[in-house]
């Protein structure tokens, strides 16, 4: 058996001379005590030096990956030929059985026999000195500290903030751009903001005419459709706009040239992102996307950082201050934060986003920890996860259409056509009560009578009604009225009500028959009123009259009489 042992100036490789000793571990120890015990159990059999400090990097990097350098698959093709190789790493004893086809060995025995060789390293291995060894390994760890924290993951994630930082700023920068451009070239052609919507569109637009009397004669085939660019045309025939100088015509295509330019770097840097992203964190990048993504590393502040997080945080990240005012006045906490910009929230419907952007933190949660402390480095977990998240939202959506159909465990339920039934999600409201005029308990009459008289007064709704008839009718209420006798003195109180319902009635059709007899009334009453001015005269004339003329008046009266 032989034994790999790496040390700061190289690979040695010891023969163990007493395989017999490794069964008993406890006793293992006690064989390194000295040098000459030592020399009894293990005896160097080879040793490969490193060139410079780059190839012991290279080399050491490589054993931490638990892979293999080139030297290292060199030196034990020339020296481990049909024998057992003990390592002290099971990943990277896998590694060397894969490629080299050598039988390797990892267990407790080989990890004590490590402990001791290294007790007695120096002594094993002639010309390395205690003073030489100790620089090397202060420098080898040096080298390697600066590597890892050159390409760890912790720092490389700091790209990504920076980039999805400036993207942002790059965004509002573009915008504002924009609205200058089309507020500037807006007083020489302001029909063309309604044309061209788009920014960039608008920008090359104007770049390529620069004055509107040139539109006639210049081809937009390569930025706008035929339809766009017709309309275009004759807008600028008819446009209202006032004209401009050469001069500023030129500062306007220079804030156009600004603007075409910064979408450019906008584009290549969101595709720098989207690598980068996919080679963090990529099973992050295939649940939730670039952005959204990079915005939560950005806000949990790193990688690590935001994988030390629970889901319920990762929920509800970017609602900070939503989330303490609602604390603060005892309101309802916000169900999602930059979860919301994510394509599974925004395909959920209204009353499930809470659920699915709740499902959507803990399974990005559980990516975000694989990227940060996981080996893999593909997304397949990611793509996992959002299938059933796709599922679980097809389920959701299968039960609320199952709730509306009007079956309570959500299973469809087919019913018959109401007309009362609402035209929303909702169930039955109660029909409009009818009126039942044979429900009606008028004092002194069956319901036979109500329902004749009901009979006598409809044809008395069609023809129009004269005084005497309405007097003979008010005079056979009264007759009834009196000689009725009180069917049922304790009747209940919905029976009052319903016999004042009926007067009502009653009333209404009498006040359309007077209608037709106000003239005659109007009429009558005229001349009664005749009749009393002249009385009135009469009476005035009385009292001017003298005392005299009063008492020969009185006289005649009686002589008459």
């Amino acid at each position: 058996m032989l034994l790999l042992f790496e040390t700061p100036a190289g690979f040695a490789l010891f023969k163990v001379l007493d395989e017999g000793k490794l069964s008993k571990v406890e006793d293992l120890g006690k064989e390194f005590s000295s040098p000459d015990s030592a020399r009894k159990v293990v005896k160097l059999k080879a040793f490969s030096k490193f060139e410079n400090t780059s190839e012991a990097l290279e080399s050491v990097t490589k054993i931490i990956d638990s892979s293999t350098s080139k030297g290292l698959r060199k030196f034990l093709r020339a020296n481990c030929d049909g024998e057992t190789l003990a390592v002290a790493d099971s990943k990277l004893g896998n590694a060397i059985k894969d490629k080299l086809k050598i039988e390797c060995v990892h267990n407790n025995a080989v990890m004590e026999l490590m402990r001791g060789v290294r007790s007695q390293l120096t002594e094993l291995i002639s010309g390395l000195a205690t003073q030489d060894l100790a620089p090397m390994s202060l420098g080898l760890s040096h080298s390697l500290s600066r590597y890892k924290l050159k390409f760890s993951p912790d720092k490389v994630d700091t790209m990504i903030i920076q980039a999805i930082g400036l993207l942002d700023d790059l965004d509002k920068e573009l915008n504002t751009y924009a609205m200058r451009v089309r507020e500037w070239y807006g007083w020489h052609f302001p029909e063309l903001a309604k044309i061209v919507q788009d920014n960039i569109l608008y920008a090359r637009s104007v770049k390529l005419m620069g004055s509107r009397d040139n539109a006639a004669k210049l081809d937009f085939s390569e930025i706008l459709p035929e339809e766009v660019e017709a309309e275009l045309k004759e807008a600028a025939v008819i446009s209202m706009g006032s004209d401009v100088s050469d001069v500023d015509l030129m500062n306007i295509k220079e804030l156009c040239d600004q603007v075409l330019s910064l979408s450019e770097y906008r584009a290549q840097l969101y595709d720098y992102l989207k690598n980068r992203m996919n080679t963090i964190a990529p099973n992050l990048t295939a649940l939730v996307g670039e952005l959204v993504g990079a915005r939560l590393i950005a806000h949990g502040g790193s990688l690590l950082n935001l994988a030390k997080q629970p889901g319920s945080t990762v929920q509800i990240l970017g609602a900070e201050k939503a989330l303490f005012r609602a604390l603060k006045t005892k309101h309802a906490t916000p169900k999602y934060g930059l979860l919301y910009h994510a394509s599974l929230v925004g395909q959920a419907p209204p009353k499930m986003k809470g659920k699915m952007s709740r499902s959507l933190a803990a399974k990005a949660a559980l990516t975000i920890r694989y990227d940060a402390l996981g080996d893999g480095q593909d997304d397949s977990m990611g793509l996992e996860n959002r299938l059933k998240l796709e599922a679980r939202l097809r389920n959701l959506e299968g039960k609320e259409l199952g709730r509306s159909a009007g079956s309570a465990k959500g299973k469809p339920k087919i019913e018959a056509y109401d007309k009362d039934r609402k035209k929303g999600a909702g169930g039955l409201i109660t029909p409009a009560k009818t009126y039942n005029p044979s429900a009606d308990a008028i004092l002194g009459q069956t319901p036979n009578s109500t329902a004749r008289k009901v009979e006598e007064e409809e044809p008395a709704k069609e023809a129009p009604v004269t005084g005497e008839e309405k007097k003979e009718k008010k005079k056979k209420k009264r007759s009834e009225e009196e000689t009725a006798v009180p069917s049922d003195r304790n009747g209940t109180a919905e029976q009052d009500g319903e016999a004042k319902k009926e007067k009502k009635k009653k009333k209404k059709h009498q006040a359309e028959s007077d209608g037709v007899q106000n003239d005659a009334e109007n009429a009558a009453e005229g001349g009664r009123k005749k009749k009393k001015r002249k009385h009135a005269e009469a009476e005035e004339d009385d009292e001017h009259e003298t005392p005299s003329k009063k008492k020969e008046k009185k006289k005649k009266k009686k002589t008459e009489g």
